[in-house]
């Protein structure tokens, strides 16, 4: 009787703390770093320590404007002034021009997730992408494998709200990883930022929020949202700081939630049908993005992923032949010589690994993270990092020949060996070239941008007769001379970003536009204009990757998972086949019937054609 009376008590006492009100601080999109930021983030954080009705807050991504170290440790000591528990996951400034790739981040703010259970809600929120490139928003593999942990362990009709920075929608390029796995529990509703601007949406039937930015804009002061939580309903109002709390805007039912039977957009892959010639020998997933070009060395296929680990996959079978963590997530496309594979890591350390067996031969600690691509040269491997410095190491130990220390930004590309020069990007505005023999400063170049978001810093150097060309996010393809890095010209008529490529004999520049076409240009010292379009018909398209001419052939990939072989003498489309839905780094072309390919989320796979 006694256990009886107990239970009972426990069940009222549960269901009393179910309907219990309360509210909580939804705060999005601070860009911290941006003009207005800081002072923005210090009135708002001031304005709910004067609140007595808030239990916490919720704060998602966009905190600073891009991403460097300073200026998340600046967010982290205003957030810290919260006299209240705060719950907060990056958003795309936070990772796409990030030095650390993220990794600075979950240092300051202890993770880029979280869960927790708050008078019967379970609140659960994953980071938003790209991270280190341009590309459409992504939910890291990490998080959904993660997701799929905590949603396991989460009893079905336990209520659940959902946070992300970006909307569950098609600006992420794998909302349905997120949709498909809550419409199975009792979502409630998803919380985001990223619009800057309060917006009630409705994701396949999951009730949803977007919340306007911390940033007063075009207003003299910032604001957030009070979020109340009754025992049937969800409200939301605009606060801003010192000032009387605003008029309910947005009202969500809160009940059990029934997916409805409706059929949702998904990623097609029809395409693959029309070219059957082309095939995965072999596919492996990775539990992390890959945001890197795998290598290809003692039959083995080599790459790391965005939790720091380094993974060895068998060429003929895919399996996995060996790991090697590193403390940091890798976005260094790894490159192989003598059996040696040399990268750079998030921990700040370049390795040297044994391509046969994982082993460590050497690493060269820095003073900040190592996202740059490695270079060889004989016996030197060039590398930038997010130190401010380019370096020259001894392939065999790591020894430091010469380091250039004046660099301003974050290194992220791979650089360009060319008559002695050794010529690389950076999110500080410019273009280098340094004396390869010695690392002294030869020139630089800039586009006269004074916003870093239009550095060169993803670019793809090529070079012909004395001109490197590049194409940076200002959109222009530009020719630049060797000998001084004077601009030559530039042009603009085709608008590629970033993703340009070389014909095999180097007397034509290829480009990938924004929209659909593949262009080629002459190499020479005078602006020659587009010399052909190729309608491919990939649609819109803005990710950074290079374009491979191997055999008359032209090999590249698209942010939405496809990689295309096309013939540029006939402008045609040999083959195309699509991955999955997320971003293709460049190809790695072993030779025209063979394409070593690796996508965002993780996907690693060895593609064989006829």
């Amino acid at each position: 009787m006694k256990y009886r009376i107990l239970l009972l008590f426990a069940i009222l006492l549960s269901l009393a703390v179910k309907a219990q009100n309360f509210k909580y601080a939804f705060v999005t999109d601070t860009h911290v770093g941006s003009p207005t930021g800081e002072e923005d983030l210090n009135r708002t954080v001031a304005d709910i320590n004067a609140l007595n009705d808030i239990d916490f807050v919720i704060i998602t991504g966009d905190i600073t404007e891009m991403g460097t170290n300073n200026e998340l440790k600046l967010a982290k000591d205003i957030l810290s002034k919260l006299n209240k528990p705060y719950h907060i996951i990056p958003g795309n400034h936070d990772t796409g021009w990030s030095e650390s790739g993220g990794v600075n981040f979950i240092k300051e703010f202890g993770a880029d997730k979280f869960i927790f259970d708050h008078n019967g809600y379970r609140f659960i929120a994953c980071a938003s992408g790209p991270y280190v490139r341009m590309s459409d928003g992504h939910i890291p593999r990490d998080a959904t494998v993660w997701l799929d942990s905590v949603l396991k362990a989460t009893p079905k009709n336990t209520p659940i709200i959902f946070a992300n920075h970006y909307p569950l929608d098609n600006s992420l390029d794998n909302w349905y990883e997120a949709t498909d796995r809550l419409k199975k529990y009792n979502i409630q509703y998803a919380i985001c930022g990223h619009g800057h601007n309060n917006h009630p949406y409705n994701f396949e039937g999951i009730e949803a929020t977007m919340g306007r930015s911390n940033l007063r804009a075009k207003d003299s002061i910032g604001g957030y949202n009070i979020v109340s939580m009754t025992k049937d309903s969800v409200f939301f109002q605009v606060k801003k700081p010192a000032q009387e709390i605003l008029p309910v805007w947005r009202k969500i039912a809160l009940k059990t939630f029934i997916a409805d039977q409706k059929k949702y957009e998904r990623p097609v892959f029809a395409l693959n049908t029309k070219y059957p010639a082309t095939k995965e020998v072999w596919s492996y997933h990775s539990n992390a993005n890959v945001v890197n070009t795998p290598t290809y060395a003692s039959n083995n296929v080599i790459f790391g992923n965005s939790l720091g680990l380094v993974e060895a996959l068998n060429k003929v079978t895919g399996k996995k032949v060996w790991t090697f963590k590193t403390k940091g997530a890798i976005y260094s496309s790894p490159v192989a010589i003598n059996g040696t594979v040399i990268l750079g890591s998030g921990d700040g350390n370049i390795y040297a690994l044994n391509a046969k067996t994982g082993k460590e031969i050497w690493h060269k600690a820095t003073a900040n993270s190592v996202l740059g691509s490695p270079v060889v040269n004989g016996q030197r491997v060039y590398i930038g990092g997010s130190d401010n410095t380019f370096r020259a190491l001894d392939v065999k130990t790591g020894k430091e020949i010469w380091a250039f220390s004046a660099v301003e930004g974050t290194i992220v590309g791979k650089p360009l060996i060319y008559q002695d020069k050794i010529i690389f990007g950076s999110w500080g505005r410019h273009l280098y070239a340094l004396d390869i023999h010695t690392g002294s400063l030869l020139w630089k170049w800039n586009n006269g941008q004074a916003n870093r978001m239009f550095s060169p810093a993803m670019v793809t150097p090529v070079a012909y007769q004395g001109i490197v060309y590049i194409a940076a996010p200002d959109r222009y393809l530009t020719a630049i001379d060797t000998k001084n890095g004077t601009t030559l010209w530039r042009n603009k008529e085709a608008t590629v970003r970033e993703s340009i490529g070389q014909s095999a004999d180097s007397t034509l520049i290829y480009g990938k536009t924004m929209q659909d076409e593949i262009v080629a240009y002459k190499a020479q010292a005078q602006d020659p204009g587009v010399l052909w379009r190729y309608n491919v018909g990939f649609g819109y398209e803005h990710v950074p990757s290079m374009l491979i001419e191997k055999d008359g052939k032209v090999f590249f990939g698209t942010k939405n998972g496809v990689i295309y072989a096309i013939d540029p003498q006939r402008q045609s489309t040999v083959w195309a086949h699509k991955i999955d839905n997320s971003m293709i780094n460049t190809v790695n072309v072993i030779d025209s019937k063979n394409i070593l390919a690796s996508t965002m989320d993780g996907k690693v796979v060895w593609l064989r054609t006829k």
